[in-house]
């Protein structure tokens, strides 16, 4: 029996519009982004609807922004009755997959998110830390650059192993810089800096990780009813307890995407669907294994076409 996969987006998805359609045509997706707004005191749901998009770009706004039309969009989905076997997210995507498998609700998860977004912006003066990512270049001969800059005084660490040839590098801004230039040395064929606001999930980021952990001891976490694969281990992680101690590590240690990817072909998932906006992870996937079916969910007319594809592949 074939399993399914569902995937969250992480930072780097938001577009001004995104969840807009799915909320007019569904009362569940709506009445998402109506909590959203009620939780977090502010219309958020108008800043996600029309802009502007440098502010929906800042940290504190887009986390919450992405979890919440992630979740919208998932309502519209769930109408088709498919489920998943396992869900997975790709950084704060995480939060939205712990949602989903129905570790906490919507309304604690879209708060830990504003906040995990306040914490990281401050964690590190803007301009201080950066990220780049490096195209090309195999994670032994990265993390040997990576180490060798790190010792010289300038922390710089793998941050997202996203898939064969895609890594991105966190850390001081000098750390990134001289880093980079090393790697394409050491034979990457691009290194490319990102628009960032901060270096994530590097040890810079423990300062904002510690106070991350308050959110979470008042959060009523409960055992995933669908095993989520853990960012930091690539591993399945069901128990309360452990979601907490991993949603802690995850903010200044590496996402493990291509492990995690890779472990859920190997527990029997050849179908992933993405649900939120873009199609960053469906990208990803197909880059670890060509074998495997990938779908992508953003608005009511691609979920109309997903589910029907979906129900065709099982006749």
């Amino acid at each position: 029996m074939s399993k399914i996969a569902f995937l969250f987006p992480g930072q780097g998805s938001q577009t001004v519009g995104m969840g807009k359609s799915i909320a007019e045509a569904n009362p569940a997706s709506a009445e998402i982004f109506a909590k959203a707004d009620q939780k977090l005191g502010c219309s958020l749901s108008d800043l996600i609807f029309a802009g502007p998009q440098e502010e929906l770009t800042l940290t504190t706004n887009a986390q919450p922004a992405l979890l919440t039309t992630s979740i919208a969009v998932l309502e519209y989905f769930k109408e088709s009755g498919i489920t998943p076997d396992y869900c997975a997210g790709h950084s704060l995507g995480e939060y939205t997959a712990l949602v989903a498998s129905g570790a906490f609700s919507f309304e604690e998860g879209v708060y830990a998110v504003r906040k995990r977004g306040e914490f990281m912006e401050i964690a590190v003066p803007n301009g201080e830390g950066t990220m780049a990512a490096v195209l090309g270049l195999d994670s032994e001969k990265l993390q040997a650059v990576t180490d060798e800059i790190t010792s010289g005084g300038n922390l710089v660490q793998l941050a997202n192993i996203n898939c064969p040839g895609q890594i991105v590098i966190s850390g001081t801004r000098k750390g990134v810089e001289l880093a980079s230039v090393k790697a394409k040395e050491a034979g990457a064929k691009r290194v490319l800096p990102l628009e960032v606001s901060g270096p994530f999930h590097s040890e810079l980021m423990k300062p904002a990780a510690d106070k991350l952990k308050t959110v979470l001891d008042e959060m009523d976490i409960q055992d995933a009813k669908v095993p989520v694969i853990a960012n930091v281990t690539a591993e399945e992680m069901v128990q309360s307890g452990d979601i907490k101690e991993k949603l802690i590590a995850q903010l200044y240690s590496p996402v493990q995407w291509e492990k995690s990817v890779q472990k859920m072909i190997d527990l029997g998932v050849t179908t992933f669907i993405e649900i939120g906006p873009g199609k960053v992870l469906s990208g990803l996937v197909k880059k670890v294994s060509r074998t495997v079916t990938t779908y992508a969910v953003s608005d009511e007319t691609t979920c109309k076409e997903v589910i029907e594809a979906l129900k065709e592949a099982t006749k």
